[in-house]
């Protein structure tokens, strides 16, 4: 596994990288390639969202919980999907719900939320890996204490943070965040099955994101899908 961090995010995680449950998480990786398996995302992409959004430009953070495990999906973005792939069903529910949230948003046909990373959201994994056709292989083996670090790293650094923490596996993360100067938005997760039970949809997560970072004079984040 090699370590190719952006510079801002390298600045303020390099102490990470030669503690004993990196070097264990690194040996992992290198049984399992060496076993023959398939691990999801590529080498090159597992760490995109801190490649597509520098430590410098994190306005929102959306947490996910495992990569997508089939071929062609996973590329390091948490309920990002590759071009040409079709829409995981969490980010189809993802999309009606800003359909009714955002004003003017048109569901598009991909799935790469590239745009959004690009714009100072971070699409977190708690766990970056996984094999091929085996959700949540990868779980337990040192990942989570890597993105803890990232999480309470962000809310130490930086302030007037949204953090967006769908399902109770996200929201058990808020333990990291400091509620006084960032913004932790909750709601049930937009799987199918947890939607239908309520609580996701109607929850106008993303105006009241864009809201927030107003409020602070920042900039709203264009949620908008180029297909």
């Amino acid at each position: 596994m090699a370590i190719e961090l952006e510079a801002s995010w390298l600045k303020v995680l390099s102490s990470e990288f030669d503690k004993d449950y990196m070097l264990k998480l690194k040996q992992f990786l290198k049984d399992e390639k060496h076993a023959g398996k398939t691990i999801y995302p590529k080498g090159s992409d597992i760490f995109n969202a801190f490649t597509k959004t520098p430590f410098s430009d994190v306005k929102v953070v959306i947490l996910g919980q495992d990569p997508y495990h089939g071929p062609n999906q996973a590329h390091g973005l948490s309920f990002s999907v590759q071009k040409g792939v079709d829409v995981p069903p969490s980010l189809k529910n993802i999309y009606k719900e800003l359909a009714t949230d955002i004003p003017g948003f048109i569901i598009p046909r991909t799935g790469d939320l590239t745009h959004w990373a690009e714009q100072g959201v971070l699409l977190l994994n708690a766990t970056l890996t996984v094999q091929a056709a085996n959700a949540g292989s990868h779980q337990k083996k040192g990942w989570e204490q890597f993105t803890d670090t990232v999480i309470k790293t962000i809310s130490d650094k930086k302030e007037g943070v949204v953090f967006i923490l769908w399902g109770n596996y996200a929201q058990s993360k808020a333990v990291l965040i400091d509620d006084t100067k960032h913004l932790i938005i909750k709601s049930t997760h937009p799987s199918p099955l947890a939607v239908s039970r309520g609580g996701f949809f109607g929850s106008k997560p993303f105006s009241k994101t864009n809201a927030y970072l107003e409020q602070r004079g920042d900039k709203g984040i264009d949620w908008s899908i180029i297909d």
